[in-house]
């Protein structure tokens, strides 16, 4: 879809609400003056801006054009970046899909009582690495329970960590098998419906199982009995009704956009004016679209607070999704699958993954590396790098001492950013 100039123009308030207040929020909030916070901004401050770096190709027939290439900074916190994420998210999941298979999505929640102990917890994470398994143990007693025998399922575990509206909201998505796979009989159970209420107690026990594993205090303990009183029936697990679209690319897309999108789009940014933020959601009890307007401080803090420690993953996969055992079952449920009646055949594809290159062709429609007056093909003549200055081709030649090896400015001369770091933990309220 090609992007007229007004959401060209638009598609910058985000970058600039972080550009003219970033170090400020910082000043009044030290405990986001932490790598973990600044790396990210700072490399979103310069996606897209040759000062972070670019690469050069120029026409080797005639020397006439060249094009400059802006190094990404590959982040879903940066929404120029995003739509690539998202891309490079569906061809990753279409192919960890099985051929045939369906796939049902389930939502687990925690209370809003534990939201403060995961977001203490932020700096390490280790409170969601944990919840990642407690959801796949879960789901997988509910389909034992379901079917009075130990099966093997199949979970794709997504992490979100903010609501519709910004706030911290730490929940799972999660794809799950229609069913699981009898090893002794070597065949598959097909789930007809999945037990609701059976899943809202189970999701309670193990929830509350892990909380006072993981933290071991006097007043969580507390907080465990009273949440047992409090909800007699479960927590709050959601199914969407129908099931998750059968298709892999459909099915990929529909869990990206849960995962590879940063905390707000650029089309629900209302308006700014150094102050104050506006932006609109769609509320998820009314059903309606609401406007709220927060000073810009709150909305820096509503988004900042999603970003996880560097190399934490968001996704995970378990039993017959399992990555490093996904061929293996493959080939096992391969026959079991086809066997099914009313299957859908051939629902299996592997969606491509794009370069920059062909991504500019499905956008614009013409090639970005053909000269314009010769026609001929252009090539990639230069990279520069921020630190590095210009390496040309030859990377063993940079290394041998050809390239002067130099730092071009430093923070303040590329953006301004100054990262301090402090030896006390502060805490911080979530926004």
């Amino acid at each position: 879809m090609l992007i007229n100039k007004e959401e060209k123009k638009d598609k910058n308030i985000f970058k600039k609400i972080f550009e003219d207040n970033w170090e400020k929020f910082k000043r009044l909030n030290p405990g986001y003056n932490k790598e973990q916070y600044n790396d990210v901004v700072e490399k979103m401050l310069k996606c897209g801006s040759e000062l972070g770096g670019y690469t050069e190709y120029r026409c080797i027939n005639c020397g006439l054009d060249f094009r400059r290439v802006a190094f990404s900074c590959k982040s879903m916190f940066c929404l120029s970046c995003c739509k690539v994420y998202t891309d490079n998210f569906v061809s990753k999941i279409s192919e960890m899909l099985h051929p045939g298979m369906r796939y049902r999505h389930v939502i687990l929640t925690i209370p809003e009582q534990f939201r403060i102990y995961f977001y203490r917890d932020r700096f390490e994470g280790n409170l969601l690495k944990k919840l990642f398994k407690t959801g796949y143990k879960c789901l997988e007693d509910v389909i034992n329970t379901k079917f009075r025998k130990k099966l093997k399922i199949g979970i794709i575990v997504v992490l979100q960590t903010y609501g519709r509206s910004g706030v911290y909201v730490p929940h799972l998505h999660i794809i799950i098998t229609n069913g699981g796979y009898d090893e002794e009989r070597n065949e598959w159970k097909e789930l007809q419906y999945l037990p609701f209420e059976m899943l809202h107690t189970k999701w309670q026990e193990y929830l509350l199982e892990m909380m006072g594993s993981e933290v071991k205090t006097v007043e969580m303990r507390k907080l465990i009995e009273e949440m047992k009183m409090m909800y007699p029936n479960g927590f709050v697990v959601n199914i969407s009704k129908g099931g998750a679209p059968r298709n892999s690319s459909g099915l990929a897309r529909y869990l990206a956009k849960y995962i590879a999108s940063p905390p707000i789009s650029v089309r629900r940014i209302l308006e700014y004016d150094n102050n104050k933020v506006k932006y609109c959601y769609k509320d998820h009890i009314t059903k309606k679209l609401e406007t709220v307007t927060v000073d810009v401080m709150t909305f820096i803090g509503r988004m900042a607070q999603h970003i996880l420690p560097k190399g934490f993953q968001r996704v995970k996969y378990y039993g017959i999704q399992a990555t490093k055992t996904l061929i293996t079952w493959r080939e096992k449920i391969k026959d079991c699958v086809k066997k099914l009646k009313g299957r859908i055949k051939d629902v299996y594809e592997v969606v491509e993954k794009l370069d920059y290159r062909e991504r500019y062709k499905k956008g614009c429609g013409r090639d970005p590396f053909i000269c314009s007056y010769c026609g001929g093909e252009m090539e990639l003549s230069v990279i520069w790098h921020p630190d590095y200055g210009v390496i040309y081709d030859e990377i063993e030649r940079a290394k041998r001492g050809y390239y002067e090896k130099k730092k071009v400015g430093g923070f303040g001369e590329r953006g301004g950013c100054s990262i301090r770091r402090t030896s006390e933990e502060v805490q911080v309220s979530m926004f």
